[in-house]
């Protein structure tokens, strides 16, 4: 937070040092590298497909690639933008002074808001993602990224987790979420973790299970929720219902990927994340519009601006280099750097002009379901091309907790909210000339989760894609809604 430009700089230095002898090192003379400016000219911008090649030798146990210590841990990614799996290097490095200590920050900044916080006294509740380790050698395995992280934790966060290991990997996802009912009911559960959509589920069954009306109730001393993986706003109000609204929950944000853990949530009273800039990881920040360019423009800590949308761009102790990630952020403030997640750079809609981002389809969501009285509990949109009468339309998929009493009016309410947002949507929109009102189609509780476990994608590493240019997504949906 002090020194933030310093930091960073030291950080490719180390980075850079550390790999000069690994063929990645040689190939582009880091010894030779002695500026940021240097490393932008020889380095390319990489995406997973450019290092694929790469990757796969590691995996059949080629070491000194592009990171000098054994790389025997592969984070298998399912990615909702490609639906080929991606499976990123974990070095021991990136493992430790990463994604652990990203845990151990993220704990110490808790008490440092909250220091009467009984936190200690009781249990965490883990929950992780379902994917079985799969063995490629005697010595190298891949898994997804949540599961590497439980089955390496050390001794002292053993202690304070449950439930236990082999509970926590099961594969099996739906028999995993009984065993972890079963386990956690009668336990003193002081703070839990997981994406909120899977998170949920879970507690809805413990729900049913115990007969009791809000969580608060089972759990008396649970004071904390850790989320991330996907935007919180819709899930908030379904939460402080379960938990029971009388009762306080403190909700701190993580963004933890399986590049690297990037940013925690250090105030709960802000919706924003502190951008976490010791883990060895050097940041850069492209403009959207550089994206299809073919020698495209990034930006460093002093060159961004609040409020605009990056690309981001990593490059790690895990041997990513200027590796693009595929998410996007915006920064809201410069001092410190925070930021929040505005969405994926495949993840939009802009068949028509309008370049409506998820961020866009967030706050949309939340300002519609507030003023129409509805909880929505999943929801993806995609567009709906020009008709005989010349215009189109986004149709939204929707499942609700609590349906609106009027559909039309939720689809107006969201219409306006993004519009608000939006000044391209609302162009579109301009007397039904390009964009029509939104068409909203409210499916059955489950559809989501049928569909999602039809694909294999049941598991705290999956989420429901949001927004999507195309209709492959909705189509399959819209499939499960009567089955």
């Amino acid at each position: 937070m002090k020194y933030p430009h310093d930091v960073q700089s030291e950080w490719l230095n180390k980075l850079l040092i550390a790999a000069k002898d690994t063929e990645w090192g040689r190939r582009y003379k880091f010894s030779e590298i002695d500026s940021v400016d240097q490393f932008k000219t020889r380095v390319p911008i990489n995406t997973y497909e450019a290092i694929e090649a790469d990757i796969n030798r590691t995996l059949k146990g080629e070491q000194g690639i592009f990171w000098p210590t054994p790389i025997r841990m592969f984070a298998k990614s399912s990615g909702t933008t490609n639906s080929k799996s991606k499976f990123i290097p974990v070095s021991e490095e990136s493992l430790e002074e990463c994604h652990y200590k990203g845990g151990k920050d993220l704990i110490s900044l808790y008490y440092n808001e909250f220091p009467e916080s009984r936190l200690m006294a009781g249990k965490g509740l883990v929950m992780g993602g379902s994917s079985n380790f799969v063995p490629l050698n005697d010595e190298a395995y891949f898994g997804d990224l949540s599961a590497i992280i439980i089955k390496n934790l050390p001794f002292w966060a053993q202690l304070h987790r449950t439930p236990d290991i082999e509970v926590a990997l099961n594969p099996s996802w739906e028999e995993k979420i009984e065993q972890i009912v079963d386990i956690t009911i009668p336990q003193d559960i002081t703070n839990i973790s997981g994406v909120p959509s899977w998170m949920l589920v879970l507690l809805e069954r413990v729900l049913e299970k115990t007969g009791k009306k809000t969580i608060k109730d089972v759990w008396p001393n649970l004071e904390w929720y850790v989320h991330g993986g996907v935007n919180f706003t819709p899930y908030r109000d379904r939460f402080k219902q379960i938990i029971g609204g009388q009762h306080k929950l403190n909700y701190s944000e993580t963004y933890n990927a399986s590049e690297g853990f990037f940013g925690i949530q250090d105030d709960t009273s802000r919706d924003d994340l502190l951008l976490m800039l010791d883990y060895g990881i050097f940041y850069e920040f492209m403009p959207l519009g550089e994206i299809e360019k073919d020698n495209p423009k990034t930006l460093q800590l002093d060159e961004v601006k609040v409020g605009e949308n990056y690309a981001l761009v990593i490059s790690t102790n895990g041997g990513l280099w200027r590796y693009l990630i595929g998410d996007t952020v915006q920064f809201t403030t410069l001092d410190p750097f925070r930021i929040k997640v505005s969405g994926r750079t495949k993840h939009y809609i802009n068949a028509f002009g309008e370049e409506l981002i998820v961020e866009n389809a967030e706050q949309a969501i939340s300002a519609a379901s507030q003023k129409s009285g509805s909880i929505v509990k999943e929801y993806s949109a995609a567009p709906k091309y020009m008709d005989e009468n010349g215009a189109g339309a986004h149709e939204w998929v929707v499942e609700f907790e609590q349906e609106p009493k009027d559909l039309e009016y939720f689809a107006e309410m969201l219409d306006n909210a993004l519009k608000n947002v939006n000044s391209d949507y609302e162009a579109k929109r301009y007397h039904d000339k390009v964009l029509k009102l939104p068409i909203i189609k409210a499916v059955p509780q489950g559809t989501f989760y049928r569909w999602m476990k039809s694909n294999g994608k049941l598991g705290g590493q999956h989420k429901v894609p949001r927004l999507s240019n195309n209709r492959d997504y909705i189509d399959e949906i819209l499939k499960y809604a009567n089955s």
